[in-house]
């Protein structure tokens, strides 16, 4: 015996505890993210009775913290117990789903820039189905009043697409005080005013095009967005070049640590 020591491969502690430190963050977020997603239903008592789901004809908000914490919390705890534990499974697993993530953004992405025409189609279908459901969840309201609010924008293309919700279209028939009304996240906001009038929106739409602007924004929230988009255009693709750009470096550290565990447990085999 020479007293010399082979010295064979060995896992990067610097990246293994970087996945770790990383994924245990992204975990305790996804169960914050369920968390506030199942008490919200919790309290409009979707829990209690799970065939009301479906019973919403919009957009329920919830769904977007339940979908991204369970994408988050199944990311996480795979990234965050694969490191600690040396487990490869689970790595290859973080890996795969990472990269079929950063697939999908890519083919939206590119598919959003081709058919930009049947995506603005489907965002004016998607408004105004929501609007038809929008007293139904008070969490869609919301959405919808903050949208309106943020955007200065009123309806997909305008008020009169108002017209499609029953407390707010113009029909005779209608018995509701909102008859031929807005919601009050459409009305221009007078900044001396510190309370907001819920009642701004009333009979609105009622008078001439020309009286409308004097009290709502008549301009509708899908050219808005449109028009934000372009004014915003490098900050929008500087968020999503860093995301992807996250996702690959995360996908390149986990499948090194993959090699290293891999090669020494095979340098142990052969010892």
């Amino acid at each position: 015996m020479s007293g010399k020591h082979y010295k064979g491969p060995e896992v990067s502690c610097c990246i293994k505890y970087f996945i770790f430190g990383f994924n245990i963050i992204f975990w305790l977020l996804g169960i914050a993210f369920l968390g506030i997603g199942l008490w919200a239903w919790n309290e409009k008592g979707v829990l209690s009775n799970i065939s009301s789901i479906t019973d919403l004809g919009g957009f329920d908000p919830v769904w977007l913290f339940l979908v991204v914490g369970g994408v988050m919390f199944i990311l996480g705890f795979a990234g965050c117990i694969g490191a600690l534990r040396e487990n490869t499974f689970l790595l290859k697993f973080f890996s795969v789903f990472l990269g079929i993530i950063f697939f999908l953004e890519l083919t939206a992405g590119v598919l959003a820039f081709v058919f930009k025409d049947w995506i603005k189609d489907q965002l004016n279908f998607f408004i105004n189905n929501n609007i038809r459901a929008y007293r139904d969840d008070i969490d869609l309201q919301n959405l919808i009043d903050f949208t309106q609010e943020y955007w200065q924008c009123c309806g997909a293309f305008g008020a009169d697409d108002w017209n499609l919700n029953i407390y707010f279209n113009c029909t005779d028939a209608n018995p509701s005080r909102e008859r031929c009304g807005v919601p009050f996240s459409c009305c221009t906001k007078d900044p001396a005013e510190d309370v907001i009038n819920t009642q701004c929106g009333y009979d609105v739409r009622a008078k001439t095009d020309s009286e409308q602007h004097n009290y709502i924004h008549t301009k509708g929230c899908v050219p808005q967005f449109e028009k934000w988009l372009q004014d915003n255009l490098t900050v929008v693709a500087g968020i999503f070049i860093g995301i992807a750009l996250l996702q690959i470096f995360g996908i390149c550290l986990a499948q090194n640590l993959v090699s290293d565990i891999e090669a020494v447990r095979a340098s142990c085999l052969h010892t």
